[in-house]
């Protein structure tokens, strides 16, 4: 196997040296390892989407067969997945964005060996395992994130691969791009993976990488859309004949559910936070059993949509006529991810912070009494804006939830949610949720 890869290798190079024209050889073998890890980022991320899928199926199967399981079943979970990360790959615990945020900081050439503990083929497999796990016990956690740090570690694996003779690529290049592939072929966004790369990544400005990230962004969505089909990650909700009165209502719900979304974050810090104090495992697994016996109460007594992604919420508040969640539907989609993110486990908050912002809109659009297409507007600009109050990147935010709803006549609208959350956010803490997990996950590296 070694000899035939030899073989192969010496065969690439002698046909490249074959080329006259230096400058198309050097941009060919430039662009040629950001092609390669598009095209593996796009088959990882449909099998990691429908792997997740099938575990958050089996989740709601279980509960409508027998729903008393889920407190047998969430216990375990939550304290399997925490163990499997714990035990096997500890970077592979939470969202996954933080971690690739870090590494690229740590692309410098003082510091450049030490992502490999932030961006592995191990981190990978865990990562997979533990969120899978996480989710078949009813976790409030998303896929996106993890699938962003999986293509950060397959772009840094490919670039690792490449022979001596290769023409040198930068890996803060080459993690930021896997980074914008990743989030291209996991919500099927491309334009959303771009402005990701640019407003939460990069640091620098895009023009070095700007070619790379285009194409690299290209690959992963073509060849996540050959394999999965096209699609919309939420489809064709109904927005026609509203009127510019709308703008208030999406004022409104902006600086909610930027305030919600900041408090979140802060809450989920602390908890973070208070949990360094607890030394033993033993007392890590008692705060697991109860975390997941809360969850499985509400959803057992109350209303099981707080447990899983949430995807669902969403899909029903803006496709079916039962549209005005219950009041208290916010605060358990906020409650959910709390307990599951802080668990250790892996798994990602993109998901559960759009299925908060949107059960926000709905709630408030059902107090004022909004029409079913006027209320879909304020449930997409909820969607924006607690995305935006996690991850304080208003464009990205805003441009994800249109490729993923088709709603171009939106823009305004959805910017504006935006804007508005990011400016309210800012009062109630400075720093991003990911801005502050990057830095204790840099500190934590630089110490070992």
């Amino acid at each position: 196997m070694h000899r035939l890869y030899l073989l192969l290798r010496g065969s690439i190079k002698a046909s490249f040296d074959n080329i006259r024209n230096e400058k198309l050889k050097l941009n060919l073998l430039q662009a040629i390892p950001f092609w390669i890890g598009s095209f593996i980022t796009g088959i990882f991320a449909v099998l990691y989407a429908q792997i997740f899928q099938w575990g958050e199926n089996l989740m709601h199967a279980m509960m409508k067969w027998h729903s008393w399981l889920i407190f047998i079943v969430a216990p375990v979970a939550f304290v399997l997945s925490w163990w499997l990360v714990k035990r096997f790959s500890p970077y592979a615990k939470g969202s996954g964005i933080p971690q690739v945020m870090a590494a690229v900081e740590l692309a410098n050439p003082k510091e450049h060996r030490k992502i490999s503990h932030l961006l592995s083929i191990k981190i990978m497999i865990f990562k997979v395992l533990s969120s899978i796990i996480l989710v078949i016990g009813g976790g409030a956690v998303g896929r996106e994130g993890p699938t962003i740090q999986i293509a950060g570690s397959v772009f840094r694996k490919v670039n690792e691969f490449l022979p001596e003779w290769w023409p040198k690529i930068s890996k803060k290049n080459m993690i930021m791009t896997g980074a914008a592939a990743g989030l291209s072929a996991a919500f099927n966004t491309p334009l959303g993976g771009i402005v990701f790369a640019v407003e939460e990544l990069s640091k620098t400005h895009i023009n070095y990488f700007k070619t790379a990230l285009f194409t690299a962004v290209i690959i992963a969505g073509l060849t996540a859309q050959t394999f999965a089909g096209s699609y919309l990650y939420l489809g064709y909700p109904k927005t026609s004949d509203i009127s510019i009165l709308i703008i208030f209502p999406v004022i409104l719900v902006s600086a909610v559910s930027g305030i919600f979304a900041s408090q979140l974050s802060r809450i989920m810090l602390s908890i973070s936070a208070w949990k360094k104090n607890l030394k033993t495992d033993r007392a890590n697994i008692i705060f697991l059993v109860i975390s997941a016996l809360i969850i499985a109460f509400l959803a057992y007594f109350i209303n099981e949509e707080i447990l899983g992604s949430g995807k669902g919420i969403m899909e029903r508040i803006l496709f079916s006529d039962n549209k005005n969640e219950d009041w208290y539907m916010p605060l358990f989609r906020m409650l959910g991810p709390a307990l599951s993110f802080t668990s250790g486990g892996a798994g990602g908050i993109f998901a559960p912070a759009l299925s908060a912002g949107a059960s926000i809109g709905s709630v408030i659009a059902g107090w004022i009494s909004l029409t079913p297409h006027e209320t879909n507007v304020v449930i997409l600009t909820g969607m924006v804006a607690f995305l935006t109050g996690i991850t304080r990147a208003p464009f990205t935010s805003s441009i994800i939830v249109l490729e993923m709803t088709d709603r171009h006549s939106l823009i305004f609208y959805l910017m504006l949610a935006g804007m508005v959350s990011s400016l309210i956010s800012l009062l109630v803490s400075r720093h991003s949720l990911y801005d502050q997990l990057k830095d204790l996950y840099l500190e934590e590296v630089r110490k070992e």
